[in-house]
């Protein structure tokens, strides 16, 4: 044996010889490397000085546990290797490879791993492990698994343990699935037998990459592998199915859990139970619950809150209450929101008396359970009680600015403005101040009733104190000015809120779009469509087609197409009826160019236009010669039926003919005749080549019979 380790040394030493002569050490100023070199060549002669009479392998461990320096270290290794009396042990091999190991010089690293190997002393086994575990422990994983292969490579065996931190490293540093199933599969290949703690890795690592599936394939296999899941193994895949929406299966994954008998351990209730209230599983919660109550555990606060929320959101009122009381009796302090959900879940079942003796026997003294009450009035119409309860909870000093908003808004909802005008001054003279929820609800409260002057004053009120409507109120005074034609009003209102993040409605912003243009304020129009997209109002194709419409109107077509463009650019979805209103607009001298690309587009897209449109569309194209550039989309919808008809057939084979496209004319020729049409005889003429320059120019005058008055007349319908 001793003489095939020093013929294994023997055989490495010309290989660590280089390396020791090619080593240089690295820094960019010359001095500092000289200096360097001169204190680490000291360094070394010191080492080897104290090594020279006594080398052997446990003064040469010593030496090398003491040296900080790693280059130092190695240098001092590879002359000992160079030594013909002395051959390395495993011992020194391991201390060596610990170091290399910690600084991540992997290449050096499994130099070592190879040649401590073919040393093949029992002790091997040990060491690898021990090494395995301190790489672990210096959050070493990439080396770690170095060693795994390497004993691999070596028919060595590691402890299941030992492998299993390697796994839980990979796993909890979130690397990915790719990397965790390499060192997966090179345990495997070395022969380890996995236990359930192997297979739980396995799992969480397929269910943190979303294989679910393949996670349950795994936990399903666990049995043929001789191992039992455990706590660990149902947590997990209770966790990653209900994340995953699939809060049912891990329902029956808890039940298969019960039946097997398997004991949970204090880490599966503490994030079982949460994940089951999550996701509204309020019998598997209360089952944990009672659970953890039989083996003498107690429920944290948080653990308790969601517990009561779930109760609570499900209607389970009196589980709700013994569960609070529970939680009280343990000496745990109610969070402001466990009492919320109280509340509202005895408002729920119109239990408002006991509602408020719940919240008089826990002396509370956070205001939004009392709000939650108050809300609970005005949807009951119960506005006296609302009151009346506000006046009592303004004596104990247990409400603050929403809860008179709260039923300011009551009455504003019903209409009574006389009513909430009176609260309003009630809440001044008790110290509250007004805030942008009073206003929004008077000035909701004053559009619904039609009273536009009411609202805008109370907006000038508003932006004299710079405050905000909300956007719901906002809107709806956009749309009151807008019925009552004071478009410059409802601009104001606009940009005030606009020019401050405030969003409007779609639907309003389309009233006032449409408003500012038939009151000529095209310009302003656009820079309020422009305002709105930087606030997140997204517009619809009628907000752009009335603009588009207008601007057509005024002979401003080439700020029509820049419209179009933003349009398109911002991703407006257009349909049939939005092609159709667009391809209508743009067929006029100056843009039938943008209408054959747009019918192009169109057709593209999947749609057809409607019969008025394709008979406008195909004479203009005739007579601007742009049938070829069409020709392709026209060939995509002539056999669709009530789309042709014999006059269009002749139109299109007269054009391209004229345009010189004779093939793509037979085309049409031949679809045109497979239909039982017969071409007129202009088009039969010019067919066999007997039109001459002077019919071809009557028969252009007689195509072009739609001047721009019957269009705008005809799109103007189309919009009614």
């Amino acid at each position: 044996m001793a003489l095939k380790v020093a013929s294994c040394i023997r055989f490495a030493r010309p290989r660590l010889l280089w390396s020791m002569l090619t080593y240089h050490p690295c820094s960019d100023a010359p001095a500092a490397r000289a200096c360097e070199a001169a204190g680490s060549s000291a360094a070394f002669e010191s080492a080897i000085r104290s090594l020279k009479n006594n080398l052997q392998p446990e003064r040469l461990t010593r030496v090398l546990d003491s040296t900080s320096d790693l280059n130092l270290a190695l240098r001092i290794f590879k002359w000992a290797s160079s030594q013909r009396i002395f051959v390395h042990t495993a011992d020194t091999y391991a201390c060596m490879i610990s170091k290399l190991g910690a600084v991540g010089n992997c290449d050096e690293m499994d130099i070592l791993l190879k040649e401590m190997i073919k040393l093949n002393v029992p002790v091997l086994d040990k060491i690898l492990n021990d090494l395995v575990q301190y790489l672990i422990s210096k959050n070493r994983y990439d080396e770690a698994l170095l060693v795994v292969q390497n004993a691999c490579s070596g028919k060595l065996k590691l402890s299941v343990s030992s492998c299993n931190v390697v796994l839980c490293g990979l796993a909890k540093e979130g690397r990915g699935l790719r990397p965790f199933v390499r060192a997966y599969m090179e345990i495997v290949k070395a022969g380890v037998l996995p236990d359930a703690d192997t297979l739980n890795w396995l799992i969480e690592a397929l269910c943190g990459a979303g294989r679910l599936d393949l996670a349950l394939i795994q936990f399903d296999r666990m049995s043929k592998k001789r191992c039992t899941p455990n706590s660990h193994t149902f947590k997990i895949l209770i966790t990653a199915l209900c994340s995953h929406g699939r809060a049912d299966e891990s329902v029956e994954l808890f039940e298969k859990m019960l039946q097997l008998r398997c004991i949970p351990d204090i880490s599966f209730y503490f994030q079982v139970l949460p994940v089951f209230c999550k996701f509204n599983k309020p019998k598997e919660a209360s089952k944990l619950h009672q659970m953890m109550k039989q083996n003498g555990l107690q429920l944290d606060l948080h653990l308790y809150s969601a517990l009561i929320r779930c109760l609570c959101e499900n209607r389970l009122l009196d589980a709700a209450v013994t569960t609070f009381k529970e939680m009280t009796a343990s000496g745990h302090t109610p969070m402001a929101n466990t009492y919320v959900n109280v509340v509202d879940c005895y408002c729920t079942f119109a239990q408002f008396h006991k509602a408020v003796s719940f919240l008089e026997e826990n002396d509370v003294a956070e205001t939004e359970p009392y709000n939650v009450l108050l809300r609970a009035f005005g949807k009951a119409a119960r506005l006296r009680d609302s009151v009346s309860y506000l006046e009592e909870f303004q004596k104990r000093g247990l409400v603050d600015c929403q809860s008179w908003n709260t039923v300011i808004t009551q009455f504003c909802n019903e209409g009574n403005i006389r009513r909430a005008s009176e609260l309003i001054g009630r809440m001044v003279l008790s110290s509250f101040t007004a805030d942008e929820s009073t206003y929004s609800s008077v000035v909701s409260c004053y559009c619904r009733l039609g009273l536009y002057k009411n609202a805008l004053d109370m907006f000038r009120k508003v932006s004299v104190g710079n405050l905000l409507l909300n956007s719901e109120s906002f809107s709806q005074l956009v749309e009151c000015l807008c019925h009552t034609k004071r478009i410059q009003e409802a601009a104001e209102v606009f940009k005030y809120h606009c020019k401050r993040g405030c969003s409007l409605r779609s639907k309003s912003l389309d009233m006032l779009i449409q408003g500012s243009c038939m009151a000529g304020m095209i310009r302003e129009a656009i820079r309020m469509r422009s305002l709105a997209v930087c606030t997140g109002t997204s517009c619809t194709f009628s907000t752009y087609n009335t603009i588009i419409q207008a601007l057509f109107q005024l002979k401003k077509e080439k700020d029509a197409l820049l419209i179009l463009a933003q349009m398109l650019m911002e991703g407006c979805v257009l349909d049939s009826y939005a092609y159709n209103v667009l391809l209508r607009c743009f067929l006029t001298k100056e843009t039938v160019l943008e209408a054959a690309i747009l019918f192009n587009r169109m057709v593209n897209d999947g749609f057809v236009p409607d019969q008025e449109t394709f008979e406008l569309l195909v004479p203009d194209m005739a007579v601007f010669s742009l049938l070829s550039t069409v020709s392709e989309s026209l060939l995509k919808v002539v056999n669709i039926d009530g789309v042709m008809s014999p006059r269009i057939s002749n139109i299109i084979i007269y054009g391209l003919i004229k345009e010189g496209f004779k093939n793509e004319a037979c085309k049409f020729l031949d679809q045109m005749l497979d239909k039982g049409w017969v071409p007129d005889s202009k088009t039969h003429s010019v067919l066999v080549g007997t039109v001459d320059g002077k019919e071809a120019t009557e028969v252009n005058n007689v195509y072009q019979k739609t001047d721009d008055d019957i269009v705008s007349n005809i799109l103007l319908e189309g919009l009614e």
